[in-house]
């Protein structure tokens, strides 16, 4: 039996913290799909079609990985790609905060699909994407590569550098 997980986030823009965590997943699972959702409470800076081409160039070394685009709740989406597992990574205590009451709403919209968290490394754990698009203006490219994949600091730069 194939084992099929997913893992939903906006990736608004993927960082290494992300990246971290899909590598890890796809190493558990035959088949990893990631999940780029769109996040109404926030003012995206990528399109959703971008933010899944820059996960494609991002993963491309990883070939259980699939990137899919999604809207609505995140159970669905997961019941689509034919999956029961919902991965979600988490950096400090109050992701898990937040991730514990997803959880538990999801297990109320359906019981039949799992949450299983992984602890961002700790180099990733204060990486967000709030703190790249702060430092990104006034970084330097080898600084901004601290934070996320080489391969999209352009893509950052194009959008945050005026």
């Amino acid at each position: 039996m194939s084992s099929r997980a997913v893992y939903t986030g906006s990736f608004d823009p993927i960082t290494l913290g992300h990246l971290n965590v899909i590598e890890r997943s796809s190493r558990l699972v035959d088949e990893l799909v990631v999940g780029v959702g769109r996040n109404v409470d926030k003012q995206s800076m990528f399109s959703a079609e971008h933010r899944v081409e820059l996960i494609e160039r991002t993963t491309s070394h990883l070939d259980n990985v699939k990137v899919k685009l999604f809207t609505g709740l995140a159970v669905q989406f997961v019941r689509d790609c034919d999956s029961r597992v919902i991965i979600r990574g988490v950096r400090s205590l109050s992701d898990m905060e937040a991730e514990f009451t997803m959880t538990l709403a999801n297990r109320k919209l359906d019981p039949g699909i799992e949450t299983v968290f992984l602890m961002a490394d700790d180099e990733f754990s204060h990486v967000s994407s709030s703190l790249i698009k702060q430092i990104t203006p006034l970084a330097g490219d080898e600084e901004i590569g601290r934070f996320v994949p080489k391969a999209i600091i352009p893509d950052l730069r194009a959008k945050l550098v005026h």
